[in-house]
């Protein structure tokens, strides 16, 4: 599918690929069939409740500590008003366009399900908005995960009633009501339980997470083209990668990143200067380069356990109260946030500790006790010029604030809601710094090719591998080659920049082929 064909949503569960086309790409959105008829049926039960003098929750009650009581139906539109109003409380900086439109898909899909109760119309809504690139300013704070990421939910479902601020498809910040006129659409009205069902999902984490495994899949192996770059310049062995001794220990993650590496390494001049075992005296590698599979493996193995979580997530209904399909409308605990929560902290641990072990490479580049006949620093005329010396630097500031964001939030509920919400899962906190994360491990590992880069260079005539030659080449078109210090943080930023868009990894792969 390309980026710009429509995403069909219905009761059944959306694929990555369809989160990312619509969060990244801007891919449009259609209702099913089946997604209106389940909704439908939905409604009519809802409907039925709603006519009922028996109070139900979240259709003819209040909400969270103010449940037990029984609101009058006509007060019931006003209830879904100040409950979306109320709870339209986030505050700090703004959330990211694609952020906010990957929760209005997942909400969306709960929606198709057929298990929250919405009107057809309410739903058709929501697609309207995604398909008119029409994003709710979200802001940083408001969520706890539980019940769900209210809060940024809530300045969604703010904007179908045509208040509170967005941005429009150009990128304008204005008010809700201008941008729907602007595109045809008209405000909602929320009929009963209609607030609820838009505000209680855990679809925020829930796309952040879908994203980071998105960039965590690219930049693990950007890790293993890195970690090959840095074994080839600083004339280390690719003996320890072979597949017998990987099969030794049967980690999977492991198996891949050292074929990765070995194919990325394979026939490189410079490997081959040194294999002859006479005129090589060094025993074995620094473990950041001989050990460098272990890491990028145990990382993808958690990035793979991550994306069995999220796939779960994508084929649930989270809401409450939740609409059976016996007909039955049940309070339930589905809304917390934990799962998730759970492996967006995982994700930050590995993050740290893969940008961890790049740094390390980096720095032995520097140390002309360690570099093995590289000039100090890297440098043209050392001393003189200071080469690289502070752009590792930087690397070690960026790591050093990814071990900070490693410590988990899932373990730091805090209650709410005057004891009725007493333990929260803090999953919308732990996907703002695993973002956080993401974007620091690819400017650790761009740095790391930068500086793989210019050793290669300077163990010219050596040859280096025809893949690892290819980054360089890459890099060359936009960073000059070894020469007198100049101004470093272009130059970093261009190397983010690919390395970020998957240029790295498909430069590499149009020698090797696609890597694991």
């Amino acid at each position: 599918m390309r980026d710009n064909e429509v995403v069909n949503v219905g009761p059944e569960p959306l694929s990555f690929g369809d989160v990312i086309r619509v969060a990244r790409h801007g891919a449009p959105v259609h209702l099913t069939d089946d997604a209106m008829a389940a909704i439908s049926a939905a409604r009519q039960r809802i409907d039925e409740l709603a006519e009922s003098p028996i109070p139900a929750y979240g259709v003819s009650t209040g909400f969270g500590a103010l449940a037990t009581r029984h609101i009058d139906p006509a007060l019931r539109a006003q209830l879904q008003r100040s409950l979306v109003r109320s709870h339209a409380a986030g505050s700090g900086p703004e959330v990211e366009t694609e952020v906010v439109r990957a929760l209005m898909l997942l909400r969306l899909h709960t929606l198709a399900t057929g298990h929250t109760g919405i009107r057809p119309t309410t739903a058709k809504a929501m697609a309207g908005l995604l398909n008119a690139h029409i994003t709710p300013v979200v802001h940083e704070y408001g969520s706890l995960g539980c019940s769900g990421d209210l809060a940024p939910l809530a300045h969604v479902a703010l904007t179908l009633m045509g208040e509170g601020v967005v941005r429009d498809g150009s990128g304008n910040v204005g008010p809700s009501a201008e941008a729907l006129k602007q595109a045809g659409l008209e405000p909602v009205e929320l009929a009963a339980k209609e607030g609820l069902a838009l505000i209680n999902g855990t679809d925020g984490m829930l796309g952040m997470l879908i994203l980071a495994i998105d960039d965590l899949t690219r930049l693990l192996k950007t890790a293993d083209i890195s970690a090959a770059m840095s074994v080839e310049a600083l004339l280390g062995t690719d003996r320890v990668f072979a597949p017998e001794l990987q099969a030794l220990r049967p980690q999977p993650g492991q198996a891949l990143a050292a074929a990765n590496m070995v194919r990325i390494l394979q026939d490189s001049g410079i490997m081959e200067s040194h294999r002859d075992p006479n005129a090589c005296t060094r025993v074995q590698d620094a473990y950041s380069l001989r050990c460098a599979p272990q890491v990028a493996g145990a990382a993808r193995d958690t990035v793979a356990h991550a994306a069995n979580v999220a796939a779960w997530e994508l084929a649930s209904a989270v809401d409450n109260p939740a609409v059976l399909a016996d007909g039955r409308v049940e309070s339930n605990g589905n809304f917390h946030g934990a799962p998730v929560a759970y492996v967006l902290d995982f994700l930050a641990i590995v993050a740290a500790d893969v940008a961890s072990m790049s740094e390390r490479r980096t720095d032995r580049f520097l140390d002309v006790a360690r570099n093995h006949g590289l000039p100090a620093f890297l440098a043209d005329d050392p001393g003189v010029d200071s080469g690289h010396m502070i752009a590792q630097y930087t690397q070690a500031a960026v790591v050093s604030e990814m071990k900070r964001l490693a410590a988990p939030a899932s373990v730091d509920s805090i209650p709410s809601s005057a004891m009725q919400e007493d333990h929260v899962s803090m999953g919308w906190s732990a996907a703002r710094k695993l973002r956080r994360s993401v974007d620091g491990l690819t400017r650790v590992l761009a740095i790391e090719v930068l500086t793989a880069a210019r050793a290669i260079d300077l163990r010219a005539p050596l040859r280096p591998a025809p893949a690892t030659g290819a980054v360089v080449g890459a890099l060359r078109e936009s960073v000059a080659g070894p020469g007198p210090d100049r101004f470093l943080a272009p130059e970093i930023e261009s190397v983010v920049r690919l390395v970020a868009d998957g240029s790295v990894v498909s430069t590499v792969e149009s020698v090797t082929g696609p890597l694991a």
